[in-house]
């Protein structure tokens, strides 16, 4: 079997080159930057594509000719102030990316979403299953561009039903490689990460009702490993147990007790510290933070027979640890951060 991968330098493109590594599958890796040294990821064929420049759809059109399944991963969480440039890389991109594949024809199309594709969760907060809407919560430019995307697929699926469209809704991804990228994305400049899990702290502050679900990128490469394998067609939920609470967080960070503050509070000083370029974060992640469901990811452990290898916590604990120790790969996006770009954010 032979599969593209776009974004392969990524989160999550790293996690499925790692699981795909000495198996029968032949990779293709798609990037904008390829990493360095090109030989790192052994037996991968890269290719250097922009997914959404004007040329993109010819080159990627030609690479997709030979593949199985085209995995689609690329997409910008930053530069969050240039949202045109993030809409033409996640919207265009991805469209792009579909529409090569139905050139080429492609069999079958994986399509990594996220929960944040979700409407706002239902009032009683219980876990919500793959026919849940993935309508968005507007305020957010990543949900409203994942729910967008998720549309066009609706299309595509009615119009071309010869491509098999997958969708994978995961969690927050982490993991340890990951630590510079989250926090050259989230952190900003004036985060001193490096004494995270470090130096005790007597109390966090963080917004009242926190929850949240994470999935290690191990686990969700190899959810996704299985439905390549599989092709079954439609949406999974993909994300770690048990969900996490502010409490947890906070002892993550070696807080014995959480200060629950007010989300009105917490939108509000977010917008003004984003407004005075303090922090990258568009305060729109917080509306979706609290927003977002609770997945139930009963359909992929009984059609994929996937099991998370990771307790959430400890995935958690992984990237603070990356986080601290600014972990990284040799690639693009998870390039280590130094301590110089500590200090200025970049």
């Amino acid at each position: 079997m032979r599969i593209a991968i776009t974004g392969a330098t990524g989160n999550v493109g790293t996690a499925l080159l790692r699981r795909f590594a000495g198996t029968d599958v032949e990779v293709v890796g798609i990037c904008r930057r390829l990493p360095e040294p090109v030989g790192v990821y052994a037996g991968v064929r890269w290719e250097s594509i922009d997914v959404a420049a004007p040329a993109g759809l010819e080159r990627l059109s030609g690479v997709f000719a030979d593949v199985d399944a085209v995995v689609h991963t690329a997409w910008l969480i930053q530069p969050a102030r240039d949202p045109r440039e993030m809409t033409r890389v996640n919207v265009t991109g991805s469209r792009q990316v579909v529409h090569a594949a139905l050139r080429a024809g492609v069999p079958h199309l994986v399509h990594l979403s996220s929960v944040g594709a979700y409407a706002t969760h239902p009032v009683d907060d219980a876990p919500v299953q793959e026919a849940w809407p993935a309508t968005g919560i507007p305020p957010s430019q990543y949900s409203r561009e994942k729910a967008f995307v998720e549309a066009q697929l609706d299309d595509v699926e009615r119009e071309h039903p010869e491509l098999v469209v997958t969708r994978i809704r995961p969690a927050l991804v982490f993991q340890r490689d990951a630590g510079s990228e989250i926090a050259r994305y989230f952190a900003g400049g004036f985060v001193p990460t490096r004494i995270l899990r470090r130096v005790p702290l007597p109390a966090l502050p963080l917004p009242r009702g926190l929850r949240l679900q994470v999935v290690h990128a191990d686990d969700l490469a190899d959810a996704i490993a299985r439905v390549v394998e599989r092709v079954p067609g439609g949406a999974f939920n993909v994300a770690d147990e048990p969900v996490l609470s502010g409490q947890d967080v906070a002892e993550s960070l070696r807080a014995p007790r959480q200060v629950p503050l007010g989300r009105g509070l917490v939108r509000g000083v977010a917008d003004i510290t984003y407004r005075a370029h303090v922090h990258p974060v568009q305060p729109g992640w917080l509306d979706l933070l609290y927003g977002v469901p609770v997945m139930d990811t009963t359909r992929a452990r009984e059609a994929l027979g996937w099991e998370p290898r990771h307790a959430a916590r400890d995935v958690l604990a992984e990237l603070l640890d990356g986080m601290r120790d600014h972990a990284g790969a040799p690639t693009g996006p998870l390039r280590r951060r130094s301590a110089l770009s500590s200090r200025t954010g970049t």
